[in-house]
């Protein structure tokens, strides 16, 4: 079973007002990429905001921590509801291949053979990963190192997966309109 999460826990800084809510073709962000895991996983959540199209976690260990902190709110979800894994998204993320998680390898989940955790070069926001992963993302969320993503795959090894069309990442008011009426 995957368990699926949208990260949410960003100051939408450069957007310059809260890109969650922002419309794509008459529905928001947060709500686009809701509707795109609940296609892929058995149970959807938000990450790092109190209000949300579907149920919400807290950021761990605390909010302002970026999208890492969100990413171990939800394996600890996954570890304490039996997940074998959890399919990351931003909330500012479009163009999505139908197949993502055949892509991130999903289909080996509850297989016989190891899951490796995989994610988009382009967006490492946009990942799979085993329950497992969760004592890394603590080590270094507790750390004094950098907390990111990047410090993530590098310390477990993550498979890295290039799409033949990279996923739109939206981050400024131009790049949501850029997007308009082409999805």
């Amino acid at each position: 079973m995957i368990l699926g999460v949208v990260l949410a826990g960003g100051k939408s800084s450069r957007f310059g007002s809260d890109k969650a809510l922002a419309e794509l073709d008459g529905h928001t962000l947060i709500a686009r990429a809701v509707d795109a895991l609940s296609g892929w996983c058995e149970y959807v959540v938000v990450a790092g905001r109190a209000a949300a199209p579907a149920p919400t976690l807290p950021d761990w260990p605390a909010p302002g921590m970026g999208p890492l902190a969100g990413l171990a709110a939800a394996l600890h979800l996954a570890r304490d509801e039996g997940y074998e894994a959890v399919l990351s998204l931003g909330v500012d993320t479009a163009g999505l291949p139908d197949n993502l998680p055949e892509w991130l390898g999903a289909e080996t989940v509850g297989a016989s053979a190891p899951f490796q955790p995989a994610y988009i070069t382009s967006q490492p926001v946009i990942g799979l990963w085993p329950g497992s992963t969760i004592k890394a993302i603590e080590a270094i969320l507790t750390g004094t190192g950098k907390h990111s993503l990047c410090a993530l795959v590098e310390a477990i090894g993550a498979r890295a997966v290039t799409l033949p069309s990279p996923p739109a990442n939206i981050n400024t008011p131009a790049d949501l309109a850029a997007l308009q009426g082409n999805r």
